[in-house]
Order: C-alpha cells, then structure tokens, then sequence
C-alpha cells in the first residue's frame, strides 16, 4: 500500500553502486527514511530531484521488515537552491537537521518542528549570514522539545537581557539589530551552550560553523 506525504530532505547516504537512502523530516510522520532505488544512475526518474532540504511531495511504501521504506513517487515543491550561495546557510541548515535527528524518534510525528525547520531553510537567503538565526532556531527547538529557556537559568549581564527576551519571544528576523550586540550574542550563545548541553547531554556537531564563531 503506498503511503503520501510532503517532506523536506535532512540527510542523504549512499547504499549500494546505484542506490541512495534518503532521510526526511515530513507533514505527516515525523522522520523517515526511504530508499530511492536506482537514484544514482544517469537515466533514474529521480535525478535532479533529490539534494540536501529539498522539498517534496512523495509516496513510499512501508517495509514490513525495518523502518527504510520504499521511494516510489516524487514531485518536487522547492529546492531551496539560494541556500547555495552562501557555506554558512549550509552549516546553519545542516546544523539545526541535526538537532532534530538527535532528539526525535523515528516514524514519530513532529508537526511543529517540521514547520519550524522548514520555516528556518527558507528564511535564511532571504537576509544577511547571522548567528541570531541559530540562535532563534535553538530557542523554539528547545521550547518544542520540553526545555524551554528562561531567564533566570542564564547567568547574563543586564546588557544582554534584552536580547534574550528578544530570542525567546520573537523570530530571529524581528530581532532589533540594536540590541544584538556582538558581545551579547556571544554571552547567549554560551549560555545557551550550557543550557542545551545539560538537557541533551551533547550539542550535535557544527554548531561553531553555524554560529561563525566559538562561544
């Protein structure tokens, strides 16, 4: 029985000489991951179609056997290529899937993260490279997940505070560029590296390629 959904591409693996796995965060069930058979050969009905948070309609079919179910079907929606123009959009992209993949279970719907991650990918060519955007993608991540930050679990000068109630109350995008100073993005991130550290146990890898500095 085919299975529809619309997703947005997390990661991709090869599989065998002609095959790729292809890792999604979707609508309807969360995180899945499907086989693309043949995908890598010159004539599939896939090329072109399958890249790193690119979006789509698909169909599957499940497995009865593991949780990597059968790629059928695609029609793309977007290919979010304007991420390309930038390393840092990529890192930042890459980043927050990670978040994700390490704190979600399989075949587990997710349907606020699905719109948070998705909103995130498309907002960021729309301005300047900036750490605020991790920065707000951590903020709503943790929320989402059960550990939402506050303030007084941050140990921050009076300077700062202002932008932490700008982080935790708004998207990145409304930031009022005046209050994120450099240093208080910097004494943030830090606190934030705590705060994720001690409800995650680890922060996924890239998180200083994302920012564009070490906290």
């Amino acid at each position: 029985m085919e299975h529809r959904d619309s997703g947005i591409i997390l990661r991709l693996q090869p599989l065998t000489e002609t095959s790729l796995i292809v890792r999604w965060i979707t609508r309807d069930e969360g995180r899945i991951s499907t086989v693309a058979k043949g995908a890598r050969r010159s004539k599939s009905p896939f090329q072109g179609k399958l890249d790193l948070y690119y979006e789509a309609d698909f169909t599957y079919v499940r497995s009865r056997q593991s949780t990597l179910h059968n790629l059928r079907e695609l029609g793309l929606r977007a290919t979010n290529s304007l991420l390309r123009r930038e390393l840092v959009w990529l890192h930042q992209s890459a980043y927050a899937a990670r978040i994700i993949e390490q704190n979600t279970e399989e075949e587990t719907p997710i349907v606020d993260l699905f719109s948070l991650f998705t909103g995130f990918v498309r907002s960021l060519p729309l301005h300047s490279p900036s750490p605020l955007a991790v920065l707000s993608f951590e903020f709503q991540a943790m929320a989402l997940l059960g550990w939402s930050p506050e303030l007084s679990q941050f140990n921050l000068q009076e300077g700062d505070r202002g932008l932490f109630v700008e982080l935790a109350s708004k998207p990145w995008i409304e930031i009022q560029t005046e209050i994120a100073s450099p240093q208080s993005t910097r004494n943030i991130a830090k606190g934030m590296s705590r705060f994720m550290s001690y409800h995650l146990h680890r922060i996924p890898e890239g998180r200083n390629g994302a920012l564009g500095f070490n906290p």
